[in-house]
């Protein structure tokens, strides 16, 4: 239990601290302090976080089954949403200083090719008059040697050669001690905003001098107000085409989900194989995943798919379900349609185990499949196919038995095993299978999830070898938490069997 709770507090600081920096870089560096847009941000920040904790919730507690669909849409697109901003964003830091270092360029350049023709009349001595000084006297020229000596007193003090001092009408109020932003370093100087903050955190929220600033702020020089809108214009740049992609990303992989999946065919050779049986092709299908988003529109969609492939059999390898019987039986009732020459079988996944195991063993019964809890056939075309429970299944006293599903069997006959996790495969090996079909990791799911898949699994999708046994690992047909696939697309698989003895 302390462990658990560790495990908790940990993912609930992560999952803070990366709400906090997308708030940060979406919503505070490229709004106002103050405004409708800030205000909206602000509040999704924190009410998208909750829509997706009831969502991983809701099911678990038994939420009623129209609230659960009800948070199910914007809580989990909001974590594959949340992923891809963040990975986005990160990006965009390492793009951030070099678009900034382009504009300042830019404007440099600008401001040094407008330099002589911005120079003061006054400098030359040209013009129809001389600048006055306080009290409307004139300002005389400094005499030679003594460029730049001051003339004039009061509010218009300049120097000789035009330059402003202080309180010129024309100038930044330096009022209350603080002194011009114009006369200490122009656009580099660090004088602090309205607020009292520095330019770098003025750009957070707009400041002075961008076009949407709230007015009464302490006035700026033109150059100080160009270098804060520069950065917010960096901010807003780099936010936006972090959104871009990440909603382009999302919007794609949520497309593929709901399209439904696609067959791909897989000939695995096997040497027990009679030739008899060259050519036989198993539909595998695997992670439906029924539940408050995929419906039974996303059943008849793979329903039709394996129809379609004309299997020989089909193997629904676990992982069908996320809820009850109650509440997603009527999503279900299409695999009734399924239709093969040997029949449909049937193993659970670890999530049948968090929706009423043996409820749903029942069901997909009723439906015209046949389960194999710890079981096998023999199967016409000359070879045995069992089916173990999941490992999951431990936890209420069941999980998977190799010795009551292949304990007693000739191994002269080839052995096709229907195991949700591929963990399993070992103990595949140790019982001299020749095939053992699972799904479980989703090929990864989203990007870059397969890395972690591949820490807990041994294969994470297509076909490998363990000594004399070989693993399929389907991608599934749907998907889990959010109906989106990044990199790792749907797919019902159908694997042909080829004799190596003919």
């Amino acid at each position: 239990m302390l462990v658990f709770l560790l495990v908790l507090i940990v993912v609930l600081a992560l999952l803070g601290g990366v709400h906090w920096y997308v708030w940060r870089r979406l919503v505070r560096d490229v709004t106002v302090r103050g405004s409708l847009a800030r205000r909206l941000g602000t509040a999704a920040a924190f009410v998208l976080p909750l829509l997706s904790l009831a969502a991983l919730v809701s099911s678990r507690a038994g939420a009623p089954f129209v609230l659960q669909q009800a948070v199910a849409w914007p809580g989990f697109l909001w974590l594959a949403l949340l992923l891809y901003l963040t990975l986005a964003l990160v990006v965009g830091e390492a793009v951030r200083p070099l678009l900034r270092r382009a504009l300042d360029r830019r404007a440099a350049s600008a401001e040094a090719a407008a330099g002589p023709a911005a120079e003061a009349p006054g400098a030359t001595g040209s013009g129809p008059a001389a600048p006055s000084g306080g009290g409307g006297k004139p300002v005389s020229p400094a005499p030679p040697g003594r460029r730049g000596a001051v003339s004039g007193t009061g509010a218009g003090a300049v120097t000789a050669d035009g330059n402003l001092l202080t309180d010129h009408p024309d100038a930044p109020s330096a009022g209350g001690g603080a002194s011009a932003r114009g006369t200490s370093g122009g656009p580099s100087s660090e004088s602090a905003d309205a607020d009292g903050r520095s330019p770098a955190a003025a750009d957070a929220s707009g400041g002075p001098g961008t076009p949407d600033a709230p007015a009464g702020g302490t006035a700026e020089s033109p150059a100080g107000a160009t270098a804060v809108s520069r950065r917010l214009f960096v901010s807003r740049v780099v936010g936006g085409a972090a959104a871009a992609a990440a909603v382009g990303t999302v919007g794609l992989g949520t497309y593929g989900v709901l399209r439904g999946p696609r067959v791909k065919r897989v000939v695995v050779p096997l040497a027990k194989l009679p030739r008899a049986a060259h050519g036989y092709r198993i539909a595998v299908v695997s992670d439906i995943h029924l539940g408050p988003i995929l419906g039974r529109a996303h059943t008849e969609r793979i329903v039709d798919s394996i129809n379609a492939a004309q299997p020989d059999l089909v193997a629904v390898v676990g992982d069908l379900v996320d809820g009850t019987v109650e509440n997603l039986g009527p999503a279900a009732e299409p695999l009734a349609r399924l239709t093969a020459r040997h029949g449909s079988f049937f193993v659970t996944g670890n999530h049948e185990y968090f929706s009423g195991a043996d409820a749903w063993v029942d069901h997909v019964r009723e439906l015209g499949l046949h389960p194999l809890r710890n079981e096998r056939v023999e199967i016409a075309a000359g070879f045995d196919l069992a089916g173990v429970d999941d490992v999951a299944g431990e936890s209420e006293g069941q999980g998977p038995d190799f010795g009551r599903a292949l304990g007693d069997r000739d191994r002269a006959r080839a052995a096709v095993l229907l195991a949700h996790q591929p963990i399993v495969i070992h103990d595949a090996v140790r019982h001299g299978v020749d095939l053992q079909l699972s799904g479980h990791t989703h090929g990864g799911q989203l990007w870059p999830g397969n890395h972690i898949a591949e820490l807990a699994n041994p294969t994470v999708a297509g076909l490998e070898r363990y000594g004399d046994t070989q693993l399929y690992v389907s991608r599934g047909a749907g998907a889990w938490g959010p109906p989106v696939r990044v990199g790792a697309p749907s797919d019902i698989t159908l694997v042909q069997l080829a004799s190596t003895q003919t």
